[in-house]
């Protein structure tokens, strides 16, 4: 039986001796963690895979590749985004922070520190994601600071470890401190 990708092969794949390759590339410039980066794409790039493959910054988890888990949250311009979910070309120009942009002068960002104190990291591979969306729900005036409002704030983040309790407490004492806006 013939395999049916051996007549259609996956763009930037190489099948029966030939390439194809993807179409064109084009150039673009991001403010990365507070440092310009230009940089040339192919018009399919998924931000994501860019900021790891191409500048190495590998904090930021590739989970569903669906937009569902929310590993991948990052700030674009402050506002959280899934950066799976975003051709990296639609950022040209873009203010781009990931979650080893949260330090200052290596001093861990208070949500950072927060998560530590409260075992909200548990096997860790959401945690960036977490924690990234946790910054940007305490910037925003319109959430309520109640427990249920921040659970529902929270809700596109999947903890597979079911550490929602610590990380909901995380928040909260980072919260308190005032210093996490």
């Amino acid at each position: 039986m013939n395999n049916p990708s051996d007549k259609h092969p996956p763009t930037g794949s190489c099948a029966a001796g030939s390439c194809i390759e993807a179409a064109g590339t084009s150039d673009l410039q991001l403010m990365v963690n507070g440092v310009e980066r230009r940089l040339r794409v192919t018009p399919n790039a998924v931000l994501l895979d860019v900021l790891r493959d191409q500048l190495g910054l590998t904090g930021t988890k590739k989970g569903c590749d669906h937009g569902q888990c929310g590993a991948c949250t990052l700030h674009v311009n402050g506002v959280a985004i899934n950066s799976c979910l975003s051709l990296a070309i639609m950022h040209d120009g873009d203010e781009i922070t990931t979650v080893e942009g949260l330090e200052r002068n290596g001093e861990l960002h208070p949500v950072q520190e927060a998560f530590w104190e409260h075992d909200a990291y548990q096997c860790g591979y959401c945690t960036a994601g977490q924690v990234m969306s946790a910054v940007a729900i305490l910037k925003d005036a319109r959430i309520e600071s109640d427990d249920a409002s921040v659970r529902e704030a929270m809700s596109g983040n999947i903890c597979r470890c079911g550490a929602y309790k610590n990380i909901v407490a995380a928040i909260q004492s980072a919260r308190k401190t005032g210093r996490a806006v």
